[in-house]
Order: structure tokens, then C-alpha cells, then sequence
């Protein structure tokens, strides 16, 4: 299996794509290009080393990839500040609030335990753009490594503050009232699958005002208990347990902590797609601005948008992509519809903590207009569209003969507006389908939402006989 590399990182699997050697010669690119961005900075962010600041998930390959990136990155004349087992907004966050030139984060998000990646950052704290990725590409394929002598090289500084930093900048938002969170006694399920959450997801709902809390998979043993994507049919046990509980709702994070998913009381899921939707209409309600989410999200948000009377903006999938369409239109909060949530209040970052925030005030104060209620109550009040989420495995397939496949879909619905920006998206009057090559594993995507799920998941079978039948899969 060859690396996955895009806007979100260098993925593969570690021993077989992953290996000492690619993790070495990408680690020594970024600090390359970290030392060559800083001279071509017209304002220089110090006069000493350029400082990069690194964190990891907890899975077993993490602590050891995170020496070995360190330690490169030292001899490549950079001071490293270590903040250990962090989030990935965790890590965003303390990019910035060091001034620091860069960040490297060692996570695979949602890919199974197997599976890690190094995901580079810039002096903002934000993903490399598409751009940005091909100049460290370059100097990985000419190897012309930053080499630093024997007094230049950087020093290596653990910090554990972080985490306390990143809570308190949520609760500074003076929207965020933890009395009136705590008032309404919430009893409520956690699920941190293991990862980088298990300890900041718990202390954030207790500083929210949540006192009873039910955890699960909140040790940080780095060993998943079942596929850590927190979709409906990974979160069979979480559902069960969810329903034998009594809690009012259930918390489900990712990893790295940049996906949300919430169930409701009696079990049934919020959907992964609702957590932007509902932030953003508590949020529109404070600060009106333009929103932006990705092709493969719901139109729901676009409904929010229209009753907020703002527009609503879609970019190509990846964090990154969507905060650069962000900073264009000027959005006031975005995110992907995979429960990533984005809030350019605190930074430009997919960052489920906060959503975690936003959605459990903007829940209390629903309740407090209604004198109470039920999450799947609160869920009704939203747009309901159905939506069907399959993959097919990609064989040797190359861009060019997906592309042609794309083009050919397209030419079997004519009735659709066809967008070529990422992949193939097909927009019918009442429903839709996108087709796209994974920027995380060595698969085609294809989303589609409808009205009803028996049309979405219909839809969603037409897609996958077209690209089985027009390219070789495995």
C-alpha cells in the first residue's frame, strides 16, 4: 500500500508504507521548508531557531514516531516543543499561542490503530494549503535537507499546559455559560474510543457544568475498541450502552478529537452531519456572517443559512480547503459535514471541543425556552434529509482514468447540475450524490442525501454499479 499524501497529512499504514525511512526524509522536508518559509517571511517570527511545536494521539506507534520526528527535526537546526498526547486543535491552538513557525501533529484521525500520519501545520497553526504541500513534496523528492552543525541543532522541550490553555479559551467566550449548563444536571455518556480525548474531553464537560459523567473508552490505552470513525455502524456497543445508561445525551469523539458525534436519549444518532448544523444556527444567532461547509456535506446547512438569511458556501473536502473558502467569503463559523466544526472565534480549525461547547449551550438554552425537552426533540427542529455513505476499494486506477469515469457518470444525468471542483458531484432538484477519491485512504467515496433513506441509499447503489462497472476496483 502506497502513502496517502494530501491537504491532510502523510498517511499509510506503519511498517508497510509508513517506515523509519519516509518518516525521516518527510520530517526533514517540513523543517526545510519551515527554515525556507521563514526567510521568504517578510516579517520574521524571531531572531533564534524556528520552533515547532509537536503532538501525537495515543495509539501504540505514536510515542515512538514522535521521538524520531523529534529528533530529526532537532538535527534539522529546529527547537521542538513537545506538548506529548494532544489533540489536534490542542496542537492548532499552541502552534499560535507559542508564535511558533510550525506544528506537526502524529495522528490518522479515524483510521484504524494500524494506520498513522504527520500532519504539518504553518506559523498560524493551519493545515499546509494544496500549494504548500507540493513545495515539501519537492524538497522531499530533490532531498535537499536542511542540515544543521553541531551547535545549531535545536533543543527538544516537553509541555503538558496546553490542554488547560485550550479549555480556557472556550470558556472565555462570553456565550458560553457554564452556570446555566449546570443547572440543568445533565447525565452524559462519553466516548474518546481510546484517543487523544480521554482526558480533555471528560475535564471540559465537567468545567462546562456537567458533574455526571459516563465514560467509556477513556483510559488513552491507544488500543480502539472497535473502528474509531464515529459513525452509526462503528457505534453499535456506544448506542447499546447509550440506552442502558439513562444519560440525557452521549458525547463521541475521534481520535484526535476534530470529529463530533452526539447520540440522543433514546439511543438514536444526532447525525454526525447535524453537529455543524446545529452550532452554526446557535451560533448565527450571536454573530451573522456567512457559513461554509464541503461538497459531501448536507443541505441542511444551507437550509440554517437561508433561515438565518446568510449565504452558505461549499469548498472541496479537507479541513484545509474549507478554511481558505472560509477567510475568502469571510465565514463566521464552517466545517465539514464529517463533524467537524469550525470556529475562526477561537481558530481556523476543525475542533470538536468547541463544538462540544457550542452544542451543549446552544441545548441548554433550548431547553430553558422550552421548559425542558429530550435530544431527539431538540434534533426534530432541524431540516430531516436521509443520507447514504459508501466506499469502494480503488484498484490501479489513475487520476486520468477517473477523471474519464467522472465525466461519463455526469453524461448519465443530464437532469443534474454536474460540479467538477472535487471529484463529481451531481445536484438533482431533491437530492444528491458525490463521488470522490478519499484524501485519507485508497478509496472512492461516494455520498448521497435525499429526502427519504430508501432514495439516498438507492442512489447511492446506482453510484457504486457505475464506478465498479467503468474502473478496476479490489
Amino acid at each position: 500500500m502506497s502513502l496517502m499524501i494530501s491537504v491532510s497529512g502523510i498517511r499509510g499504514v506503519v511498517g508497510e508504507s509508513l517506515t523509519p525511512k519516509n518518516l525521516t526524509a518527510f520530517a526533514s522536508a517540513f523543517a526545510t521548508w519551515i527554515h525556507r518559509s521563514r526567510e521568504n517571511s517578510v516579517k520574521s517570527r524571531g531572531n533564534g531557531l524556528p520552533l515547532i511545536v509537536i503532538g501525537s494521539d495515543t495509539r501504540p506507534t505514536g510515542k515512538q514516531i514522535a521521538g524520531l520526528v523529534g529528533n530529526v527535526l532537532a538535527l534539522s537546526g529546529c527547537d521542538v516543543l513537545d506538548l506529548g498526547i494532544a489533540t489536534t486543535p490542542t496542537v492548532e491552538l499552541a502552534t499560535a499561542a507559542a508564535k511558533a513557525d510550525g506544528g506537526l501533529i502524529i495522528t490518522a484521525s479515524h483510521n484504524p490503530v494500524e494506520w498513522n500520519a504527520l500532519k504539518m501545520l504553518n506559523h498560524r497553526g493551519e493545515f499546509l494549503s494544496a500549494e504548500e504541500v507540493d513545495q515539501l513534496l519537492a524538497i522531499a523528492e530533490e532531498e535537499t535537507f536542511h542540515s544543521a552543525r553541531w551547535n545549531e541543532i535545536g533543543r527538544l522541550t516537553l509541555s503538558k499546559g496546553y490542554d488547560s490553555e485550550h479549555i480556557d479559551s472556550i470558556l472565555k467566550m462570553p456565550f458560553i455559560d457554564p452556570a446555566a449548563i449546570e443547572k440543568e444536571q445533565f447525565k452524559v455518556l462519553v466516548d474518546c474510543v481510546e484517543g487523544a480525548g480521554f482526558s480533555i474531553v471528560p475535564e471540559l464537560c465537567r468545567r462546562l457544568g456537567i458533574g455526571n459523567l459516563t465514560l467509556a473508552a477513556c483510559e488513552g490505552t491507544g488500543i480502539f475498541p472497535r473502528n474509531p470513525e464515529p459513525v452509526e455502524e462503528n457505534l453499535t456497543e456506544t448506542i447499546a450502552l447509550m440506552k442502558r445508561s439513562g444519560c440525557d445525551f452521549g458525547i463521541i469523539v475521534d481520535p484526535d478529537v476534530d470529529r463530533l458525534a452526539l447520540i440522543a436519549e433514546d439511543g438514536s444518532l444526532f447525525g454526525e452531519e447535524y453537529s455543524l448544523v446545529a452550532c452554526a444556527d446557535f451560533y448565527l444567532g450571536i454573530k451573522k456572517g456567512a457559513v461554509v461547509n464541503n461538497l459531501s456535506s448536507s443541505r441542511a446547512l444551507a437550509d440554517i443559512a437561508g433561515w438565518h438569511g446568510v449565504p452558505c458556501y461549499s469548498a472541496k473536502v479537507g479541513e484545509a480547503n474549507v478554511t481558505a473558502m472560509m477567510k475568502e467569503v469571510g465565514a463566521t463559523i464552517g466545517g465539514e459535514g464529517n463533524g467537524g466544526i469550525i470556529l475562526p472565534e477561537l481558530h481556523y480549525g476543525r475542533d470538536a471541543l468547541v463544538g462540544i461547547a457550542l452544542f451543549v449551550q446552544a441545548f441548554t438554552n433550548w431547553r430553558s425556552d422550552n421548559r425542558g425537552g429530550t435530544l431527539s426533540e431538540f434534533r426534530s427542529r432541524f431540516p430531516d434529509y436521509a443520507m447514504a455513505k459508501e466506499k469502494i476499494r480503488l484498484g490501479a486506477s489513475t487520476p486520468e482514468k477517473l477523471d474519464i469515469l467522472f465525466c461519463n457518470i455526469a453524461k448519465l444525468y443530464p437532469e443534474a447540475k454536474a460540479n467538477r471542483l472535487d471529484g463529481l458531484k451531481l445536484d438533482f432538484a431533491d437530492s444528491w450524490a458525490h463521488l470522490r477519491p478519499s484524501n485519507t485512504e485508497p478509496i472512492i467515496r461516494i455520498y448521497t442525501e435525499a429526502p427519504a433513506r430508501e432514495h439516498a441509499e438507492r442512489l447511492a447503489s446506482e453510484m457504486m454499479q457505475h464506478i465498479a462497472a467503468g474502473t478496476a476496483v479490489s
